[in-house]
């Protein structure tokens, strides 16, 4: 079986998801067209020569309408030979993107394609999609007669079944941006980063987030209803310690290893397992661990055999209920802080992290990486990737 390696990978910073945010004056198509172009720049390649660009994007509505892949590949002034595709595995969905890349070049449809993702939560926001709009269905209300509720209480309901403590969220919260400010310091994050418009750094991270500064902040979830629902719920889940709506893109170039070999460019990782798992939509974000043991188990590894694990911090409760169950080194999880400080730019996430997770490796002589993350009705991505 052919090898799939990642040659670049690149990411915009992240912008706060609202109007007045860093990045919320650039059109979704400019903004995506600013990673692309970069992939070229930084590697030299002939852009001509990438078959097909496989794109997350959340919120196909508005500005992000019509196969954003597509528009963006030209408003990027790339060949309109280049085709494109915009796909819909909520916040995984740049990370099957990569998955779908990758996996073509392993079977032969492709020897050169690019994996990316786009969300511009300040144009397009969250939800658009559904507003007025019965999306479920009466299949979907019989089988959950009391309905499904949105990720913010599946957040609460994750919390209470690991008893996780608001000071323990809170706490973890801390650490996100405590890492993230850390490494944007030291210049940890340049490698990854494109400017846009004179953007050079993630507006989302606030390096002086405490504890007890989070500790003020308001529930956001506890609403008359929700709390007749479910009465033994304490609400603990805030701004503070969930992730904040963001702009951003990111992409990736993925090619079979022989032929970056035969272009004389350099593979910095190679693709080792995936996989793909459901889980209870009402939990809705658990699916990462199901999903941590099927890929671990397909790569032939343990957990203590991964040197980093990117785990999406969609909100706090996420990542702390995947350790529990999964196990492993609590320093190896999201060490240079994750979307709670980084954003969560939906579509473009996934590469996101992996950018992140890539330059983490090269950065500490790490082996093997591991990506997860929850997505909306109870799914889950899980990547391990061996850096080269």
């Amino acid at each position: 079986m052919r090898h799939a390696v990642v040659v670049d990978i690149v990411r915009t910073p992240s912008g706060k998801g609202k109007p007045g945010g860093a990045l919320s004056g650039v059109h979704p198509v400019d903004l995506y067209a600013t990673v692309l172009r970069a992939l070229v720049e930084r590697t030299g390649l002939d852009p001509g020569r990438v078959e097909d660009v496989i794109t997350g994007c959340v919120s196909q509505a508005g500005q992000q309408a019509m196969n954003v892949a597509r528009t963006a590949v030209l408003a990027a002034g790339w060949p309109a030979s280049v085709p494109a595709t915009t796909i819909d595995r909520q916040c995984g969905s740049s990370q099957q993107a990569m998955h779908f890349a990758a996996q073509g070049v392993m079977a032969g449809a492709y020897d050169i394609v690019v994996a990316g993702g786009v969300e511009s939560m300040s144009r397009v926001p969250m939800g658009v999609t559904t507003m007025g709009e019965d999306w479920q269905g009466p299949a979907v209300a019989r089988r959950y007669p009391d309905g499904l509720v949105g990720q913010g209480v599946s957040a609460e309901l994750v919390a209470h079944r690991w008893r996780l403590s608001r000071e323990r969220l809170d706490g973890y919260a801390a650490r996100s941006h405590r890492l993230a400010a850390e490494t944007a310091a030291t210049g940890g994050f340049d490698d990854e980063i494109v400017p846009v418009d004179g953007v050079t750094a993630d507006e989302t991270v606030r390096p002086a987030t405490t504890e007890a500064g989070l500790a003020g902040l308001r529930t956001a979830f506890d609403v008359p209803d929700l709390r007749d629902r479910f009465p033994d719920l304490d609400w603990r889940i805030t701004a503070g310690n969930s992730s904040p709506l963001t702009d951003g893109a990111s992409a990736a170039l993925i090619m079979a290893e022989d032929v970056a070999a035969r272009l004389g460019l350099r593979a910095r990782a190679r693709f080792h397992a995936f996989a793909v798992a459901g889980d209870d939509p009402l939990l809705m974000l658990t699916a990462p661990i199901p999903a941590t043991r099927m890929v671990l188990e397909r790569a032939g590894l343990g957990i203590d055999a991964i040197d980093a694990y990117e785990v999406n911090e969609a909100f706090a409760p996420v990542p702390l209920a995947w350790l529990a169950e999964i196990g492993g080194d609590p320093d190896r999880l999201n060490p240079r802080g994750g979307a709670i400080a980084l954003g969560h730019p939906l579509g473009a996430s996934g590469v996101r992290l992996m950018a992140t997770m890539l330059n983490h490796l090269e950065a500490t002589g790490g082996r093997y990486g591991l990506q997860t993350m929850c997505e909306g009705g109870g799914m889950a991505n899980a990547t391990v990737v061996e850096r080269l």
